[in-house]
């Protein structure tokens, strides 16, 4: 008897302590597409795209794999130009900086990416990604979807392209291409994948294993999901033959990693939704010199030997009191602003312990609001709350809590003839309607977005509270929608906007998420 007992104990043992080292795909149930990502040491570093987002192309790290932190960007703004600050009109809305490459050679962080906006290429680099500074240097044309690799015999190149893919040199100091080095690299990618393409052979990501070069790319057959293809080659010019390498739940663009240990991993991700596209982690064997992903051609919902999560919050997420103690950055680096912000109408000093948002100028959509302050929205559920001290409102002003992507909703207070009011708008439409207004009083509101992410239900519902403790819902549901004008998963945002008189402005007293979310009536 004292034997089973012991027996049943090592079992118990064995079972919990497997439970600790088993981590759960999607490893981040938030949108951190087009990752790439590197080792150093026993230091793992992801990049990712953010676009019209300032600041831009978020660094993140993590020590096993599964659990990532922020810890800076390779920019705060990619250019003064109207599309990027929201002026005359114009945005840039699903461009702005895309898809970058993150690579480390010679104690030196490198991190590439590329801008319809402006037309130009981008390599940033720096010896301390956690404390910059960053520098950059950039040129023409704008290299699509592009890899930048650093060969062993200290040649510096770049493949980009769709369909057709290309390479071409680096100058050493890496602010331009050699001219004359051109050369198309693989005439047709999409070729493994067969005859009947949708989306173009794009996303290139090249590594080199054991003398070997291995071409990351993805593609998508009309009719299919999204693919992983992977070509390999002796040499980095080629010939090079290929292959698809997975195909399943469309989980798909990215490239090899591998640990300390010697196991290895695809880091792709997934299209879910709204929100956004999320990052998986696909475990990889080695046959006759080819990286095999997947567990019999599948992603695993599981991933033995990786430890379980510990959610994403602090670490991509988290809240905000709006009180910062001397030395502390203005802003958490969770927060990014709706494209470039403007800098004299935003203040954590206008108010101890408040974010003071300040009309500058008139506008007549939330969608061309400037200072929209904003942070991920998470899967599988989630919640944002605020306290909004609207004392200071001039006639015609809106401000409130959104959930932004094109069909946005929010609730907030509007201003208008001489009195004030709770409303909630919803553009799933197309165009912003308001579901319900309900007359207002006081000086201070709480409101409250929850998001229903589970299984793509991708629905948002919208609540007020006069005192904090006692909800009221409001309008009606959101459907939200992954809309490739955006090209981004919803995102909470902070708003404060004119449509007559700039100068009124909004105090928000903190911004609490959680993904725990409270039932409501």
């Amino acid at each position: 008897m004292i034997f089973q007992r012991i027996a049943f104990l090592w079992m118990l043992v064995a079972f919990w302590g497997a439970g600790t080292l088993r981590a759960q795909n999607p490893i981040l149930h938030a949108d951190v597409p087009d990752l790439s990502m590197i080792r150093v040491g026993d230091t793992y570093y992801m990049s990712s795209t953010t676009m019209h987002m300032s600041p831009g192309v978020p660094i993140m790290k993590s020590t096993d794999l599964v659990n990532w932190e922020l810890i800076g960007y390779a920019y705060d703004t990619l250019a003064d130009q109207d599309d990027l600050n929201l002026m005359n009109g114009k945005s840039t809305y699903g461009r702005g900086s895309w898809a970058s490459c993150l690579r480390h050679h010679n104690g030196t962080f490198y991190v590439s990416t590329f801008a319809q906006t402006t037309g130009k290429t981008y390599i940033f680099s720096t010896k301390d990604p956690e404390q910059g500074p960053w520098q950059v240097a950039s040129f023409a044309p704008s290299y699509h979807d592009h890899t930048i690799f650093f060969d062993d015999d200290g040649k510096v190149y770049m493949i980009w392209g769709g369909g057709t893919l290309r390479m071409v040199e680096l100058k050493s100091d890496l602010s331009g291409v050699k001219e004359g080095t051109e050369r198309v690299l693989i005439e047709n990618a999409n070729a493994p994948a067969g005859p009947n393409i949708g989306l173009n052979a794009e996303g290139s990501q090249l590594f080199k294993v054991k003398g070997k070069y291995y071409l990351f790319n993805i593609v998508w057959p009309k009719g299919g999901m999204r693919t992983v293809l992977i070509h390999r080659a002796d040499q980095i010019t080629g010939p090079y033959e290929g292959r698809v390498a997975l195909q399943d739940k469309g989980v798909a663009q990215g490239g090899l990693i591998d640990t300390p240990a010697g196991d290895w991993y695809a880091y792709l991700f997934r299209d879910y939704g709204a929100v956004g596209r999320i990052p998986y982690l696909v475990p990889v064997t080695w046959q006759d010199g080819w990286p095999v992903l997947g567990i019999d051609g599948k992603v695993p919902d599981t991933l033995e030997g990786l430890p379980a999560t510990k959610g994403l919050i602090p670490g991509l997420v988290h809240s905000d009191e709006f009180t910062r103690k001397k030395g502390e950055p203005a802003l958490p680096l969770v927060w990014q602003w709706n494209h470039n912000p403007d800098n004299e109408h935003w203040s954590l000093t206008g108010r101890k312990g408040f974010l003071r948002l300040t009309t500058g100028r008139v506008d007549t959509t939330l969608m061309l609001v400037r200072n929209m302050l904003t942070q991920r929205t998470i899967g599988p559920e989630c919640a944002g709350t605020t306290a909004l001290d609207v004392s200071h409102l001039k006639e015609g002003d809106r401000a409130g809590l959104a959930l932004l992507q094109q069909k946005y909703g929010w609730v907030g207070v509007k201003y208008e003839n001489g009195r004030k009011s709770l409303v909630m708008v919803n553009a799933e439409s197309g165009r912003a309607e308001e579901a319900q207004q309900v007359p207002f009083d006081q000086k201070t509101v709480y409101l409250r977005a929850v998001c229903d992410f589970r299984d793509r239900r991708d629905v948002a519902t919208f609540f007020y509270s006069l005192d904090g403790k006692t909800w009221t819902r409001i309008g009606n549901e959101l459907h939200m929608e992954y809309t490739l004008p955006h090209f981004m998963g919803y995102r909470f945002g902070l708003f404060t906007y004119a449509t007559q008189t700039p100068g009124g402005y909004a105090d928000f007293d903190y911004f609490r998420i959680t993904d725990e979310v409270t039932k409501h009536p």
